[in-house]
């Protein structure tokens, strides 16, 4: 009883500490139902410590235990959360399972419900985090996407898994009206899809597009560039070459690539950069030993 009176005590502390007016929290600005709840959780207004500070949510990390769960509880009271998230075993895969509180840790990198008050979650500290729901507010999903997890199909495995019906596939060459829209530009975010995705289009979802590295920080091998435009050609206009041989990738526009070919056309968000800007968000490319964001999305 001690115990759990003096962890109440720290987090009230905490709450008081934290200045006025400030969030460590992003809210998606997206045209969601007031019924549709959604956070981002920053670094910073938390209890960690070093290379953790300070609002870290990860178990699997090396941070202290017990600065994790006073952590989680404190994105659990300022979110004024219905339940405790249903946390993910990440792995890079495309896997997506339904989101069961109380259920033991799935080994997967989406999860989606369409229960009220059950919080799907994924982390992240550089890969992209998605945020899905239905028009009506009748279905959510959380979606953590790396690459490996964007090639492997983790967007179309979630979708499908929601029971949103599929689009017809693309040929692999793709389109050149995709290959020439950039999906990733500011003056894009939010608008429709170019005309290819409206074939099918399935306008009562929406996606919002969270935190992760930025196009000028992603470099990856040719290996990488060369397995996306193998699959599709219209991959091709999300990587930049660079002097080394490597290639500097944008996560976003990969996204966003694949979400049109998917036949979703409202897109939200984008344009972060966990790599620079770091005051707000954690990086693993940036420092190796470090947090990880919570991304969290339910139903009221």
């Amino acid at each position: 009883m001690n115990a759990i009176k003096a962890e109440l005590s720290s987090l009230s502390a905490q709450t008081k500490l934290m200045p006025s007016g400030y969030k460590p929290w992003l809210v998606p600005d997206w045209p969601a139902p007031a019924t549709i709840h959604a956070a981002t959780t920053l670094r910073s207004g938390g209890v960690s410590c070093g290379a953790y500070s300070s609002l870290n949510p990860a178990l699997h990390v090396g941070d202290d235990i017990n600065n994790v769960k006073q952590n989680r509880q404190l994105i659990k009271q300022w979110l004024d959360l219905p339940g405790d998230p249903v946390w993910l075993d990440q792995v890079h895969s495309n896997r997506a399972v339904q989101a069961i509180t109380n259920a033991p840790l799935a080994q997967a990198d989406a999860a989606y419900t369409a229960e009220s008050g059950v919080v799907c979650a994924v982390m992240t500290a550089d890969c992209l985090p998605l945020l899905v729901c239905a028009a009506d507010g009748s279905q959510v999903a959380a979606i953590h996407a790396g690459w490996r997890g964007l090639l492997s199909g983790v967007i179309g495995n979630t979708l499908t898994a929601m029971k949103i019906p599929p689009t017809p596939p693309f040929a692999k060459g793709g389109d050149s009206r995709l290959r020439n829209n950039d999906l990733s530009s500011p003056n894009n975010m939010g608008r429709e899809a170019p005309p290819l995705c409206k074939r099918g289009a399935r306008g009562d979802f929406l996606v919002w597009l969270g935190p992760a590295i930025g196009p000028d920080c992603f470099e990856v091998g040719a290996e990488v560039r060369d397995a996306f435009v193998d699959k599709s050609t219209a991959f091709d206009a999300a990587f930049k070459p660079q002097s080394n041989g490597k290639w500097l990738a944008d996560i976003y526009q990969l996204a966003r690539i694949d979400l049109a070919m998917a036949g979703i056309a409202k897109i939200y968000g984008g344009g972060f950069c966990t790599v620079t800007e770091h005051e707000r968000f954690y990086s693993y490319r940036r420092d190796q030993q470090t947090g990880r964001m919570a991304t969290l999305i339910w139903r009221a």
